[in-house]
């Protein structure tokens, strides 16, 4: 029994690598999806504002305007109030310490007038040293408000702080300066509290010159003639 030799069966081996379960896939990317047709879409279309919403929305804006300016306006005048509250507080607060500290004065020159009266002697060295007394307390008062007087004796003629009552012509003093002061004036730091009524110093006349002699007394220095003598007298 002769046995032939069979030809092997050729199998590929590219195609069995693929199972049925597995299903070939390509090696190409999907194809990207494109964009939506917004044309194609149901999108809402805005509607425009009617005249009666617009004026509904400027009506809503001029209430709260108005309302917020009538706080304003609320604030603004309590605001005044307490300003001129706390102004009239203030002036007499002022006013209570000014004449506290000028009522020692009065009651000094109170005691002293009441001194007198009960008869007590005293010679004016006395009544002239308690004045000064007060004077000094009185002047210590006003520089405490600072206050003082001007000093204008000597001093040019200021109108700014002087008032002028009357030209006295001298020749002890500068023509145009302070001669005399009627009444004190002071200032308040640096301004005028009161103007200083002064007499202002004037330029002397000239003095006169002397007189021309007159025809009489020329005639009476001349010596008489001795009268011419006639004919016939010895």
């Amino acid at each position: 029994m002769s046995h032939k030799h069979k030809k092997p069966i050729e199998i590929d081996l590219t195609e069995s690598k693929a199972t049925p379960a597995e299903p070939a896939t390509s090696s190409a990317a999907p194809p990207e999806a494109s964009p939506p047709d917004l044309a194609a879409t149901d999108l809402p279309t805005p509607v425009p504002p009617t005249a009666e919403d617009r004026i509904a929305a400027l009506e809503t804006d001029k209430a709260e305007l108005r309302d917020r300016m009538l706080r304003i306006a609320a604030d603004f005048d309590n605001w005044k109030k307490r300003a001129r509250k706390d102004q009239a507080d203030g002036e007499v607060r002022a006013r209570e310490s000014v004449l506290r500290d000028f009522l020692e004065i009065a009651d000094n020159l109170e005691r002293a007038t009441a001194s007198l009266g009960e008869g007590k002697e005293g010679d004016a060295k006395s009544i002239r040293d308690g004045v000064d007394l007060v004077l000094r307390q009185f002047r210590s008062k006003l520089e405490r408000y600072q206050i003082k007087a001007i000093e204008s004796v000597g001093q040019p003629f200021d109108p700014r702080f002087h008032e002028a009552i009357s030209q006295a012509p001298t020749a002890d003093a500068k023509p145009g300066s302070v001669l005399h002061v009627l009444q004190k004036g002071y200032l308040i730091g640096d301004k005028l509290l009161r103007p200083a009524m002064v007499v202002v110093a004037a330029a002397p006349p000239p003095p006169a010159e002397a007189s021309t002699p007159t025809a009489e007394a020329a005639g009476a220095a001349t010596p008489e003639k001795a009268p011419a003598r006639t004919e016939g007298e010895d």
